[in-house]
């Protein structure tokens, strides 16, 4: 009797029991799904890698190589072994008037399952020379694209490899043509419309990685010729070793820290990256998000190929003084 009168009060506390922890999962699910962690690792990863990272992966059939530099002649005369030449301006062009525009998903899903990008394949990027921002553009492409797998880009480009000794081939890789899924992921990137709403918000900074002149407006580039008003301008070179014998190689991340601390652009701010084209924002973003962490980084597109032409209003001269 004892025994059957415990099952029976157990057997009516059953109910609760399982109530209890079905409401349980439903809070461990939220806290996982809105903590700062999760938001942090969620999407596409980018990472600058040394040529000996390529090298213990020659063998691995799920890494997929992009040489992105422009001519294709140099491809020909050599290449990382497996690499698939993937000219970085194959991603953009015109759309409503406006040039050197990225295509829709639907297109780059096409150009990228050619160079045998799938939903399961890891993507090394290099170019050369100051040609760092083509490997940074395809980089931030994938990640707009919402490719689920890691991308890394080679530091110091084909120059740095070839000085570390790695080996060159002018044989062209053999492969399947897959699948690929891509989204557009609209988190990373501003649009016109909320450009307008957010100069001049107190948190919100402007960072132009252009050329002092071309930042000044003294270059006769645009119908109009300057910069969006309160942006700082932070060349992209900056964070680069251009000034010596390697443009495509970053700096130390500590070095790069410092120049970003000095200016007062912090891990709090809302950071807009733009440029020319929306083509020199890639690699500060990419650096600012990916290896530094700032967590509200995002790339306006457009830039001021796009910007010139709104009506909206143009600040020429240096940066306002803070």
């Amino acid at each position: 009797m004892k025994r059957k009168s415990i099952w029976k009060k157990s057997s009516r506390l059953k109910p609760l029991v399982l109530l209890a922890s079905v409401i349980a999962c439903f809070v461990a699910i939220a806290a996982f799904n809105f903590s700062p962690l999760a938001a942090q690792n969620s999407g596409t990863k980018i990472s600058f890698v040394p040529p000996s990272w390529v090298r213990d992966r020659s063998n691995d059939p799920n890494l997929r190589i992009l040489d992105v530099r422009l001519n294709p002649v140099d491809y020909f005369k050599a290449h990382v072994p497996n690499a698939v030449n993937f000219a970085d301006n194959l991603v953009r062009g015109p759309k409503k008037g406006l040039p050197v525009q990225y295509f829709e998903p639907e297109k780059l899903e096409t150009l990228l399952e050619k160079a045998g990008v799938t939903d399961n394949t890891q993507v090394l990027i290099y170019s050369d020379g100051r040609d760092v921002l083509g490997a940074t553009q395809i980089a931030y492409l994938l990640e707009r694209v919402g490719l689920r797998q890691p991308v890394a880009v080679l530091d110091g480009g084909l120059t740095g490899y070839i000085e570390a000794k790695e080996k060159v081939t002018q044989e062209f890789p053999k492969y399947e043509i897959g699948n690929l899924t891509l989204k557009d992921n609209k988190s990373i990137r501003v649009n016109l419309d909320q450009v307008k709403e957010l100069i001049g918000k107190p948190n919100v900074v402007f960072l132009d990685p252009r050329p002092p002149k071309a930042f000044r407006g003294e270059e006769g580039i645009f119908a109009r010729d300057g910069h969006i008003p309160g942006a700082k301008n932070i060349p992209w070179v900056t964070f680069t070793y251009a000034d010596k014998e390697n443009p495509h190689k970053l700096k130390p991340l500590s070095d790069i820290q410092k120049i970003l601390t000095d200016r007062k652009i912090d891990k709090s701010k809302d950071i807009i990256v733009t440029c020319t084209t929306g083509r020199e924002a890639t690699l500060q973003y990419v650096v600012l998000k990916h290896l530094l962490g700032y967590p509200k980084v995002r790339v306006y597109e457009g830039s001021f190929t796009e910007y010139s032409q709104s009506g909206l209003p143009v600040e020429t001269g240096p940066e306002r003084s803070t």
